[in-house]
Formats: structure tokens, C-alpha cells, sequence
């Protein structure tokens, strides 16, 4: 071998290492499961056997507003990222329908932390502070970090949230991972890693409840991803029913319900499936809204998602659920729709249960 191809193949290999090392410590690998730490101040009541909870979910989409559509949603549209204005305008609109609403538990999907596209904040800390007085525990994991991703449209860093605040006491939390879609294992690094964020509540008769809070891949056709995950939330929820630990999960799943597809215009059901992968959860647990109520008389009031298309003039699917263990039972729920709509481009989604008594 030539000295000139000696040192030719040397290049190429200490260029190869730079570049693993450099993708290494740009980009996030977490653990299939990953303790989490609570944030609690004051001292927060336990869960009483038998009593009522409140509980919503909400994909509040990074504080953006309803004012762009951007270059990831459906409609591919120009925007890439909202104005400061626009986010804090949002951020007071979210602390006011909590704070209206007050549920006794909120989950929250699509918060960022220091992502360039929003500034850098921290928006969960920002909201906590608005509502300090109705939540003193609160817990929060990554489904989405990386501290630069080389997309044109984004071109720096991104880091998007589940958080779940809490008006009871969080014992402890962790992160599931959830199956990844397939891709290079470079692309793969940048993509985001879909989880289920569980916090254990305990309650006084020393029992406790899981509330569980989810955001699913989004949509593509002739992709197996969606069902996978799905099937890896059934098989958590399996092992709590099995174990008797009552348990509810919201989120936005981002999948239709039974009837919903054929009721979309023809350009807005390309990403979904016509067969549900959701009905691995409704086959075996309670869902809210139900098909019925998602596909009935009264579908009008259960659509959670508005989409940033400019062709669509209000909310036209149903994203955002809550699957809750049998031994829960629904009291009410509704999608909260009349002073939602320019928030964000998920509806929030509220249901009040009625815990197990003691047994």
C-alpha cells in the first residue's frame, strides 16, 4: 500500500471519528426507561380513595399561536418559527383557561426548553409561575432534543416537553421510551423520541394512582411507527390493569376514532390510516371522548385538532384523548372549544372520574 493511500485511509478514518464523536455529543440517546425528578413546593395532599379528580390534557404546540402555518404541518406551509409576542400571548391565554378550568391534574404536551425556534425558554417554568398557587408538584421529560439539528428549517437546537402538573402529591416519575420510526442512524439522531411520561400519585390508604401523559409520532402513510407505539402504550397499560393499580393516560395520539376518516375531505386523510391503529386501546379500555360521542350526533363538540391550513375555517379531527383503567369511573367530560381556538392547534380535552374506593 502507497504512503500517499496509507495516509489517505488515515484521514478518512480520524474524519470518521470526529464526526461520531461531534453526532455523540450533539444528540440525545435515552434510555428505554429513566427515573425522573420531581418538583414539589409546599406540601401537597394525597389522593383519598373514593374522591373525585379532574383531569386535562393539552397539546398547547410550543406556545405558537394560531397565526402561521409552518413548514412541518400538513399544509407545508412558509413559517418556521412565532414571534415572541405571539408565544407570550399564548403562554397567558393557557394559564387562563387552566386557571378557569381548574382540573386537579394537567397534562401538557409540546412545551419546549431551550429550543432555538422558541427563543430558548424554559415554558414550562414559564407557566409555572402563573399558576404557583394551584400546582405545587409538577414532573417533565424530553420527547425531543438535540442540541443542533442540521434542517434548514430549524438549524440549531430543539428540546420539546411532556409536562404533568399536579394539585396532589407526585411520589415519583419516570420516562418510557416508545418505538422510533425507521431511519439512518444519523437522521435517527435528530428525530424526535416519542415517551410516555408516568407520575405515581399516592393515595392515603397507601395504594396509588398512575396518570400517564403521551405524544405519538405524527402520522405517515406506510408507516408502521403509529401502531408500534401504540401497541407499546397497551402493553404499560396491561401491566398496571394486571397488577391492579388504577391508571389513566392522556394525550394527543394523534390518530383518528372509528368513522372520523371517512368524514375528512379527501386532502386531509392522507397521513391516516382508514383502519385506526387507536382500536388496540378502545378494544380493551374505557376511551374519552368515546366513538359514539367522537363520530355521533354530536361529533361537532369532541374535535380537538384545528389544523394551521388556511383552507379549514375551525377544528375538523379528533387527536387528544383519555383512556382511563375500568375501575375509574367518568363522571363528565368535554372539549373545551368556544375560547380555545387561536391558542393553539389542539383543542384541551377535560374529564372529571371518580376514583376507586377502598377496598
Amino acid at each position: 500500500m502507497s504512503r500517499l493511500l496509507r495516509f489517505l485511509l488515515l484521514g478518512l478514518l480520524i474524519s470518521a471519528g470526529l464526526l461520531s464523536a461531534l453526532l455523540y455529543s450533539l444528540t440525545w440517546r435515552p434510555d428505554a426507561k429513566t427515573p425522573l425528578p420531581i418538583a414539589c413546593t409546599g406540601k401537597a395532599p394525597s389522593l383519598v380513595p373514593g374522591q373525585a379528580l379532574k383531569v386535562m390534557t393539552w397539546n398547547v404546540q410550543y406556545l405558537a399561536g394560531k397565526r402561521y402555518v409552518f413548514w412541518n404541518d400538513q399544509a407545508r406551509g412558509p413559517d418556521e418559527r412565532p414571534t415572541a409576542e405571539d408565544m407570550a400571548f399564548s403562554l397567558d391565554e393557557v394559564a387562563r383557561v387552566i386557571r378557569d378550568e381548574q382540573p386537579d391534574i394537567v397534562l401538557v404536551q409540546e412545551l419546549d426548553d431551550g429550543a432555538k425556534a422558541s427563543d430558548y425558554q424554559d415554558q414550562l417554568k414559564l407557566l409555572q409561575e402563573r399558576l404557583a398557587d394551584l400546582y405545587p408538584c409538577s414532573t417533565r421529560a424530553f420527547d425531543w432534543k438535540a442540541d443542533f439539528v442540521p434542517s434548514p428549517h430549524i438549524f440549531g437546537s430543539v428540546g420539546r416537553q411532556l409536562a404533568t402538573l399536579s394539585r396532589y402529591r407526585i411520589e415519583h416519575a419516570e420516562r418510557l421510551q416508545l418505538p422510533v420510526p425507521e431511519a439512518n442512524v444519523v437522521s435517527r439522531q435528530f428525530q424526535p423520541k416519542n415517551a410516555v411520561l408516568v407520575s405515581y400519585l399516592p393515595l392515603s390508604d397507601g395504594g396509588q394512582l398512575a396518570v400517564l401523559n403521551t405524544h405519538l409520532d405524527r402520522p405517515a402513510q406506510a408507516d408502521g411507527t403509529l401502531p408500534a407505539q401504540v401497541n407499546a402504550v397497551a402493553r404499560i397499560l396491561d401491566r398496571f390493569e394486571g397488577r391492579g393499580t388504577p391508571w389513566l393516560i392522556g394525550g394527543d395520539f394523534n390518530l383518528l376514532p372509528l368513522g372520523q376518516y371517512q368524514r375528512l375531505a379527501p386532502e386531509q386523510r392522507a397521513p391516516y390510516a382508514a383502519d385506526s391503529a387507536l382500536h388496540t386501546l378502545w378494544d380493551k379500555y374505557p376511551m374519552i371522548p368515546s366513538n359514539n360521542e367522537a363520530s355521533g350526533i354530536d361529533r361537532a363538540q369532541w374535535l380537538t385538532h384545528y389544523p394551521n391550513d388556511p383552507s379549514l375555517n375551525g377544528p375538523d379531527r379528533t387527536l387528544d384523548y383519555l383512556f382511563h383503567s375500568p375501575r375509574l369511573k367518568r363522571v363528565e367530560a368535554r372539549v373545551r372549544q368556544d375560547d380555545t381556538l387561536r391558542i393553539s392547534d389542539h383543542l384541551p380535552l377535560s374529564a372529571r372520574f371518580l376514583l376507586p374506593a377502598a377496598l
